[in-house]
């Protein structure tokens, strides 16, 4: 039985799409018939064991390290720790193959372990760390760290045997930096059908606990990032409100931009139609879902949106809502234009209340849209077939002779 060690970033318990994510392949692969195991480097800040099993799958810590000293010296002493973990785990559990996961400094980690023992690694980049840096605010387009980290991943991925992506646009980019095409496998975000795919009905008590009977209801469900737009969103509620006076805006999560957000919409003409409902648990969000008419994923316009797909539209075609998003390139791989989804122009409030007024008048189109929707999940976003995509890629890796690997 295959054995896959998957390094990651973060895990269960902590709650992100990356979790998720991680946990669907996990699941899936499991559910295949492949022995996997994860295991985490320092940014895991969940309190726990070092060995630890949340829904059914075991994660190995790495133990931490004192945080203090310069970021960048920080950042090699986690690479060596987690090396050093990585390989403790290799000689205990042996693995057959090496799955490391972005951002960059796992798969740098995981380059020294796999060398050493002859293992095959596969690279999987679900963004890229310059560029979410960017996003996430904590770095700056063609600034010296971002230009390193770009060295960086550029080096890892033509170090690693085989190299995973999300979507094609990250695909797009490695071609562009001279990496081969065939070396690289697109496994795109997918859905959990069984958690997510038979939705659940309205609560009439949830609905009158947050004001919202006889609305239409906009919702975003997700963190509160910059990118996310949601400031746009909340700037195109009056326009909205004015064309559809039973507007209201739902609002589910929390991140960096909370404190922000909740300013900008206590200061809104129209404060009273939009509701925050902060983090809910995730066994819980399908009953959010449940209450919105139309998801809005405000998306802004910028590198890391135009190359990275979302989770959460597809969780939301799945939930059968109807989605309406900014037209960035991760958008537009996930949704077409007036048939599964509508797309708007980005960073433009008026745009988004155009087009969000504009589906609640069509509601004769609804069950199509949805059914469409649904479709285009089942068929070519689901986790049952979207691990399948890694099956020939691991083959290939198992099928080279141990030293070429070494030598590589």
């Amino acid at each position: 039985m295959t054995r896959i060690l998957h390094v990651l970033d973060h895990s269960l318990p902590l709650h992100s799409g990356y979790t998720f994510r991680t946990r669907a392949i996990l699941r899936a692969q499991v559910a295949r018939g492949w022995e996997v195991r994860g295991i985490t480097g320092h940014r895991h800040t969940a309190q726990g064991p070092l060995v630890e099993e949340v829904d059914g799958l075991i994660f190995h810590r790495t133990p931490g390290i004192a945080a203090e000293g310069n970021p960048l010296i920080r950042e090699w002493r986690d690479i060596a720790a987690h090396a050093d973990a990585i390989d403790a785990l290799v000689r205990q559990w042996r693995p057959d193959i090496i799955h490391a996961h972005s951002p960059v400094l796992n798969a740098m980690a995981a380059q020294k372990v796999a060398k050493r023992h002859g293992l095959p690694l596969i690279y999987e980049i679900r963004a890229f760390w310059e560029d979410a840096a960017v996003g996430n605010g904590t770095g700056v387009e063609g600034s010296p760290r971002y230009w390193l980290t770009r060295q960086l991943e550029t080096h890892a991925v033509r170090q690693a045997d085989a190299v995973a992506v999300i979507c094609e646009g990250l695909r797009g980019d490695l071609i562009a930096r001279g990496v081969d095409p065939a070396r690289i496998v697109v496994s795109p975000n997918g859905v959990d059908m069984d958690q997510f795919g038979t939705p659940v009905p309205r609560d009439p008590a949830l609905t009158a606990k947050l004001g919202l009977e006889d609305a239409d209801v906009v919702g975003f469900i997700g963190s509160f990032y910059d990118y996310e737009g949601l400031d746009d969103l909340i700037a195109a509620m009056p326009r909205l409100v004015r064309a559809r006076p039973k507007a209201k805006l739902l609002l589910v999560g929390g991140g960096p931009r909370e404190d922000a957000l909740r300013d900008q919409a206590t200061a809104s003409p129209f404060a009273d139609r939009i509701r925050f409902v902060g983090r809910v648990p995730h066994d819980e969000v399908e009953h959010y879902y449940a209450q919105v008419d139309v998801l809005a994923y405000p998306r802004k316009a910028m590198r890391l949106t135009d190359l990275v797909t979302p989770l959460k539209p597809l969780e939301a075609m799945a939930q059968g809502r109807l989605v309406a998003a900014s037209g960035v390139g991760g958008h537009r791989e996930l949704i077409e234009d007036g048939v599964t989804g509508t797309l708007f122009a980005p960073d433009d409030p008026a745009a988004i209340a155009q087009a969000l007024a504009g589906l609640f008048a069509q509601r004769a189109q609804w069950d199509e849209r949805r059914a469409a929707a649904r479709a285009f999940v089942e068929a070519e976003r689901n986790w049952a077939a979207n691990i399948l995509r890694y099956e020939p890629v691991y083959e290939r890796l198992l099928a080279r002779p141990a030293d070429a690997r070494a030598a590589a």
